[in-house]
């Protein structure tokens, strides 16, 4: 089974291969961010940073266009925006999936799986075997990721549960051990494991049921981040999915057990967006590396159904993080990689302009980046609308009188592919403005809008199907009463394909 297996694989990279020179260029296909050639991806896996390569793993079919054969695929980076896509790396196989996990250099090869001097790369991921059990799995690499051999005394840690997954593993200094943070995902409980081997796990401790309960638990990601003004100091933060969107926690970790440090009956999203999911850190960066995440561009109740072919599904913009004390609530502060302004061309420049009802940025595009500062007057509806055409838009916008941020897709032409795209229309937060301008940068990439505000307070992830390359003028606008575009840029963004 596993020799027919790996021929396919082999077949299929090398048909791949063949037809590169027509990828890339199909009609929805981002540019800027990262998507497999072809086929279904989803949950980004075993992100770690080893020997100047940031290595991309992610949920993989390699048979087809919609979800299942789970399996790991595999990129490697230099600057988090330019990928080298890689062969499989851990395959489906003996009706075994591989779902979501972590990976680490065992740089002093604690699990012992090293030979002649040679640290191992070792994965550990769900193995699941559908409607039976969900139990942890190792793999280990020792030709620094590209082929994998599964460790022959799996599973490693088993407790006979259907819903037991997605171990995100980190080394913690202070008690020279590694740690497993692991989803008792319908019991909304996170446990974390320690261990000196990566192989032998003991039980520590259990955060949770708190906050959002409407969806299974998911994909939990504990990282340390800096606090924003205070050189040297950090706090932990606790990401985590559930269905169709994420939440947050910031708090301490002594080695043992995760305290949240934030209001209990408050539910802190990474992202207020319906497109945004399984987001999860880098692990083993550089000394003064910033942390940085990526998640997955897609929404469990449509993502089969996406208008897009041959692949289905990418990632986020890498995004850099921190924390920032705000009265007694820790907020996440979420920046696009700096690296992504290397592929900046100004399109368009402007200042003070009054905006009575909008105003055209005058150069049309579907693959951008927009910088806007707004001067909301009282009692107005402001912000951007992209991909306009044919009376189609996409508009963010912030309500002075509600005092929400909203997103907004009712007005979109290409909507039918799924009910429940055409019901998820409009995502909105509160949020009230500390001065007198609100900043919006807009990321938009052919299907994929991605909308930082004021540097990072809040992120909103959305995609988005326009009919033509006719859709693609952008408008500031102000509803009810004008307001002040203070400042406006758009950049024309190059493809990194």
């Amino acid at each position: 089974m596993r020799k027919y297996f790996s021929f396919l694989l082999l077949l299929f990279s090398t048909l791949s291969s063949s037809s590169q020179d027509s990828l890339y260029k199909e009609q929805y296909r981002p540019q800027f961010h990262f998507s497999p050639k072809k086929n279904w991806t989803n949950d980004p896996n075993g992100l770690v940073y080893y020997k100047g390569l940031y290595h991309l793993f992610y949920q993989y079919n390699p048979f087809g266009n919609v979800w299942g054969h789970m399996s790991w695929g595999h990129a490697t980076s230099k600057d988090l925006i330019h990928w080298n896509h890689l062969p499989v790396a851990i395959p489906e196989e003996n009706g075994v999936m591989i779902f979501s996990g972590g990976c680490v250099a065992d740089i002093n090869n604690t699990s012992g799986l090293g030979k002649n001097g040679k640290a191992p790369l070792v994965a550990i991921y769900t193995g699941h075997i559908e409607n039976t059990n969900q139990s942890q799995h190792l793999a280990y690499s020792l030709d620094d990721g590209i082929t994998w051999k599964k460790y022959d005394k799996n599973p490693i840690l088993d407790l006979n549960k259907k819903d037991f997954r997605d171990p995100k593993i980190f080394w913690y200094e202070p008690k020279k051990y590694w740690v497993m943070a692991l989803m008792l995902s319908a019991e909304f409980k996170m446990q974390l494991y320690s261990s000196k081997n990566l192989i032998d796990w003991k039980l520590l401790s259990e955060f949770g049921p708190i906050g959002d309960t409407n969806g299974v638990w998911e994909c939990p990601d504990l990282t340390q981040v800096p606090i924003e003004g205070q050189p040297g100091k950090k706090k932990w933060l606790l990401q985590m999915s559930m269905n169709e969107t994420m939440q947050y926690f910031v708090g301490e970790f002594d080695g043992v057990k995760f305290t949240n440090e934030n209001p209990a009956d408050k539910i802190y999203r990474p992202d207020y967006g319906p497109d945004y999911y399984a987001a999860i850190c880098y692990g083993q960066l550089p000394k003064n590396h910033l942390p940085v995440s990526i998640g997955w561009v897609n929404n469990w109740d449509y993502a089969n159904d996406i208008p897009t072919s041959p692949w289905k599904g990418a990632m986020s913009i890498p995004r850099t993080l921190s924390v920032r004390k705000t009265g007694n609530e820790w907020i996440l502060i979420q920046k696009p990689v700096e690296k992504i302004k290397s592929l900046r061309q100004l399109a368009y420049s402007g200042k003070n302009r009054i905006i009575e009802a909008y105003i055209s940025l005058g150069e049309t595009s579907q693959q951008c980046e927009i910088e806007v500062e707004i001067k909301p007057n009282a009692g107005s509806v402001t912000g951007v609308r992209i991909a306009k055409g044919y009376d189609s838009y996409l508009e963010f916008g912030y309500d002075t009188e509600k005092k929400i941020l909203y997103l907004d897709r009712t007005k979109l032409a290409n909507k039918s592919f799924n009910k429940n795209f055409e019901k998820l229309n409009r995502y909105e937060t509160p949020y009230t403005l500390t001065g007198s301008t609100i900043k919006l940068q807009i990321f938009f990439d052919k299907s994929i809008a991605e909308i930082f505000v004021n540097g990072g307070e809040r992120v909103f992830t959305a995609q988005l199907f326009p009919y033509d390359e006719f859709e693609s003028e952008i408008e500031v606008f102000s509803n009810n009463i004008y307001s002040t575009l203070v400042s406006g840029k758009m950049y024309k963004m190059k493809s990194v394909w």
